[in-house]
């Protein structure tokens, strides 16, 4: 017997406004997003997802701050941060439905929407104009996945973290230092000196 909470109509609101940015959603989809998405909260501190395990949900944040991170000899790396109205998953696990290598915890008190890898294909199946959006959602994270490339590839920390700054400024005061670091590949050190010399050269502008 299926227990998952079902969303409210108006509760899908803000999923659905997400969605038409990218593409009209048609009444078709609508119908069956109220059908089959799910309401997931995780407090703060808890995991969404672990190494080892597969992603068989793809996230949309109605509330709240996920991070992903990976393990190294114990050392965690933080690979990405989603937010409100974003999408959030161990992408290569959901899209293959394979172990993962990837943690996904709040990083904040969360409350999400979610749809099952079947349930989502089913709509690719019935639905021909989902399939533009899905495409434009992936396009889209696809770009965002190259400049989190672009920005850990860098050397030089102060330009990791301008481009943070650049890309990332609604995230600014809401992650926790050492997660940045971890984002950035430098060390928490590192990190205080470049902001505090960044701070001193927007005061003496």
């Amino acid at each position: 017997m299926n227990m998952k909470p079902r969303p409210a109509k108006e509760e899908l609101i803000p999923l659905l406004q997400m969605l038409d940015t990218f593409h009209p959603v048609g009444q078709g989809v609508k119908q069956h997003l109220l059908k089959k998405v799910y309401f997931r909260n995780v407090p703060k501190g808890r995991y969404l997802l672990q190494d080892g395990e597969i992603c068989h949900s793809l996230y949309f944040i109605k509330k709240g701050l996920l991070r992903g991170f990976i393990k190294e000899n114990n050392k965690e790396i933080t690979t990405w941060f989603a937010v409100e109205n974003e999408m959030a998953a161990a992408i290569r696990s959901f899209l293959l439905q394979i172990a993962t290598i990837e943690n996904i915890q709040a990083a904040e008190d969360c409350e999400l929407l979610a749809i099952d890898f079947s349930d989502l294909n089913k709509m690719y199946q019935k639905y021909p104009s989902f399939n533009i959006i899905g495409r434009k959602i992936t396009e889209f994270h696809y770009t965002s996945a190259d400049i989190r490339a672009y920005i850990t590839r860098l050397h030089d920390a102060k330009k990791k973290y301008a481009l943070f700054l650049e890309s990332y400024s609604h995230l600014a005061n809401r992650v926790q230092l050492t997660h940045v670091a971890s984002f950035l590949g430098i060390t928490i050190e590192t990190l205080s000196r470049v902001r505090a010399k960044t701070s001193t050269r927007k005061r003496l502008k």
